[in-house]
């Protein structure tokens, strides 16, 4: 034990340096400004695996983490589609997925948005379009805004969302 206490101590923290606050605050601030505005103060995502390596979804998950606290803006992650707003999808579109994916996006209520979040709902990332998957998310269902990155960091998603409310949105 002492052996791995001196290992621990030789080391020293590894983990990378927190996000600015002063940065989170000011886009946590807009976003609720956004969301009283177009959405009544508060908006319903639902979020969908398609088909990737987790990365994305960490960083997702770090959004309702204490230091982003997303819920305090109004933005609420929903287990059902039929209550969500928004579609966040990750990963490229798995062929088992396929199917699923189209009836979440039919089952929510009009208006909605899809949001392709990260490189491989973007565009197919490393994986493409293949025997084993349909590529990006855009080949399913329509995809109104993209999010870039691998994975994209809790502060591109929240700029991610605020652009989504300066879309106008247009029936499909």
């Amino acid at each position: 034990m002492l052996k791995l206490f001196v290992k621990m101590i030789a080391t020293g923290v590894i983990t990378e340096e927190p996000p600015d606050e002063a940065t989170s605050a000011a886009l946590g601030a807009e976003l609720k400004r956004g969301l009283n505005r177009y959405f009544r103060g508060s908006i319903a995502i639902r979020h969908v695996d398609a088909g990737s390596c987790n990365a994305c979804e960490l960083e997702i998950h770090a959004l309702s983490n204490p230091f982003y606290n997303v819920e305090r803006y109004g933005v609420h992650f929903v287990a059902s589609p039929r209550h969500a707003d928004v579609l966040l999808v990750t990963g490229p579109v798995s062929r088992h997925m396929e199917a699923a994916l189209r009836r979440t996006w039919e089952a929510m209520p009009h208006p909605k948005w899809v949001i392709a979040s990260g490189d491989c709902a973007c565009d197919g990332g490393e994986f493409g379009a293949s025997y084993a998957s349909c590529g990006a998310v855009d080949n399913i269902i329509p995809v109104d805004l993209r999010i870039p990155g691998c994975p994209p960091a809790p502060t591109d998603l929240l700029s991610g969302l605020l652009q989504l409310m300066q879309t106008p949105y247009v029936e499909e």
